[in-house]
């Protein structure tokens, strides 16, 4: 089963890219949806929320959201989907992925009002 081809991001969670781009200076949205997505994934809890409201104007292409390791980070999603005891569907992997991914961003954006790199690393690692 392939990727999302592209992400798409609402609204409020680019906003809270935004901030968190300024407050880290980490100059790629595609790097901190990354470290917002391991957030959520280690967090065992399973994910509730839909990521709602309007979609905004920022795309990623998967390629360039995951980088070299495109493969393994599609891999760990549906790993962490048939963990959860979900199907893996097309539908349920990718609802699934945007839900990591918003909790993932809340999970960041509460770390700190202005958390600095060190800090996001010690807690993403």
């Amino acid at each position: 089963m392939m990727p999302i081809k592209t992400i798409r991001i609402v609204e409020t969670d680019r906003d809270l890219l935004s901030r968190l781009k300024r407050y880290t200076g980490v100059k790629g949205f595609n790097v901190l949806c990354r470290w917002a997505l391991c957030m959520s994934l280690a967090d065992p809890n399973p994910t509730s929320v839909d990521p709602l409201g309007a979609m905004s104007n920022l795309e990623i292409d998967w390629d360039v959201f995951a980088g070299q390791h495109k493969e393994v980070y599609w891999a760990v999603v549906v790993q962490r989907v048939h963990e959860d005891g979900l199907p893996t569907d097309e539908v349920t992997l990718t609802r699934e992925f945007y839900r990591h991914l918003h909790r993932g961003l809340g999970q960041l954006a509460n770390l700190a009002q202005k958390p600095t790199i060190r800090h996001l690393l010690s807690r993403v690692a």
